[in-house]
């Protein structure tokens, strides 16, 4: 049984802890061979994408990056160098493929305007909460109270359109998606 709800002061004396896993920067079609074949023979990975913030009313920008993760390797895929593969697709449609992730569906939006696809396999935990009665949503109380650590959102708001990525995005990006898969996983249990 999960607490409903977890304060701010209670998380941050929880242990941070990030990724630890390889992180496998996707930025060509070479690479993508590897992600495509790794990730398409899991039963569960977790998901997310980042964007590049706007902060002018009305200009909304395109997701720049796919985060696919699974136990030990996070795969970041770089949708503005170069864009979204039908294999990526079929993966993303595969309803054998669990993919859980956090308020996903602006997420799935944001794909789909790359490439139309029927999303498959994948799991809203903040649903999945809401049934065990959890009150708080965000990606970061879910992971502290399914998980007992806290994760740092310290890069959200960082251009994720930059020409490198920086080591501190990359594990930021790298942990949001591990994180939904440990959620999942820690749901699945009870």
């Amino acid at each position: 049984m999960f607490k409903e709800s977890i304060s701010n002061e209670e998380l941050v004396d929880m242990p941070l802890r990030r990724f630890e896993g390889e992180i496998v920067l996707v930025d060509s079609h070479k690479k993508l061979k590897q992600a495509v074949a790794e990730l398409s023979s899991q039963p569960i990975i977790g998901f997310d994408t980042e964007t590049k913030p706007s902060f002018k009313k009305g200009v909304i920008n395109k997701v720049a990056l796919l985060q696919l993760s699974t136990k030990n390797r996070a795969f970041l895929i770089r949708l503005n160098h170069i864009g979204l593969p039908k294999e990526i697709v079929e993966i993303l449609a595969d309803e054998k493929v669990i993919k859980p992730g956090v308020a996903i569906r602006d997420d799935i939006k944001g794909l789909q305007a790359f490439r139309k696809f029927k999303p498959g396999g994948f799991v809203e935990l903040q649903d999945e909460a809401k049934e065990m009665g959890i009150l708080n949503f965000s990606l970061k109380k879910l992971s502290a109270i399914a998980c007992g650590f806290r994760i740092s959102k310290g890069q959200q708001l960082t251009n994720w359109e930059a020409d490198v990525l920086t080591e501190k995005q990359q594990n930021y990006a790298a942990t949001d998606a591990w994180a939904a898969l440990e959620i999942y996983e820690n749901f699945s249990k009870n």
